[in-house]
């Protein structure tokens, strides 16, 4: 019976969608049996309308057969177009099945009994046995497709391998090992980064043993911060030395006030040197500049005034 049901075959393809929709009418019986509370007595317009369209849609499925095909078609054309006819043929059988029991179901809960939906059961079910692809209904419809004198080869095309697969079962499936296999892939790529991004540490941190860098410098010795005065003599360092240039020295001396108990402790400049790097100090402390009376000092009591022109 497993053989008969996976048949890899064209065949056994189209059985396997007939037999999947097979149990379909149990839960909708369940349902509905729930909705209703269990009673069984219905109007008696809903078990008309229900039993109605149950004998509509078996006459069409008795009735119905495939169209004849068309004269002068090669063999193997022939195989596959009966191969497709045979298929929508069984589909459309399949719904034919599967519409009474929808009829059935909504006539029952309007109705609020059970009688509708198992007249509807008792006239669908036989019409999914029709749909099954068994002898009498492929010899049937090859006889239906040669009507017009073109040999269907219907059986040749039937008996085709195909894959084994289920109505939305297989799609599900199929899909769900597809994300499967999308996040094996990510997985890995990202435990590939990881690995790269850890080996990159290693190496930097075997080439820092190998080569040692300077020690960091304390943040009071970086420029821009620390002790002001320490600042000052930084800046005072930059200066540019001495030439012997009297027009450098200041002509007077800027006071400076001296703080508290500081009196007595010498200076530790001596000479020019001390005045340039206490004048320094002070320039640097007033602003950068100096005053406008260190200038005028410096240039006399007529350096306000305009020099004469020497041109002739």
């Amino acid at each position: 019976m497993i053989d008969f049901v996976l048949q890899p075959t064209q065949e056994g393809e189209l059985r396997r969608r007939v037999l999947f929709w097979l149990p379909a009418p149990l839960p909708v019986l369940g349902l509905v049996y729930l909705l209703v509370g269990g009673a069984f007595s219905a109007a008696g317009w809903t078990i008309l309308l229900a039993a109605s369209v149950g004998v509509g849609t078996l006459l069409l499925a008795m009735i119905v057969q495939p169209t004849p095909l068309p004269e002068g078609l090669a063999p193997p054309v022939s195989a596959r177009r009966a191969l497709h006819r045979f298929r929508q043929f069984t589909q459309l059988r399949v719904a034919l099945a599967l519409v009474p029991m929808a009829i059935g179901a909504a006539a029952a809960i309007a109705g609020g009994g059970m009688y509708p939906l198992f007249a509807a059961l008792a006239l669908a079910w036989p019409q999914l046995l029709l749909a099954m692809p068994t002898f009498f209904t492929i010899t049937k419809a090859r006889r239906a497709m040669e009507a017009w004198g073109t040999t269907a080869y219907l059986w040749h095309a039937l008996s085709r391998p195909a894959k084994v697969t289920w109505p939305i079962a297989t799609p599900l499936a199929r899909s769900y090992r597809a994300w499967r296999a999308d996040r094996a892939r990510r997985l890995a790529q990202q435990k590939e980064q990881d690995q790269q991004q850890e080996q990159a540490w290693k190496e930097a941190v075997r080439e820092e043993k190998l080569n040692p860098t300077e020690p960091a410098v304390p943040a009071a010795d970086q420029p821009g911060t620390g002790d002001p005065q320490l600042q000052r003599t930084r800046k005072l360092q930059a200066l540019p030395e001495e030439t012997g240039d009297q027009d450098n020295e200041p002509t007077a001396l800027i006071p400076k006030p001296e703080p508290a108990g500081t009196e007595d402790i010498p200076s530790p400049a001596s000479g020019s040197r001390g005045t340039v790097d206490r004048a320094a100090r002070q320039i640097l402390e007033e602003g950068g500049a100096l005053g406008l009376s260190v200038r005028r000092r410096r240039r006399g009591p007529s350096s306000t005034r305009r020099p004469h022109s020497n041109k002739p």
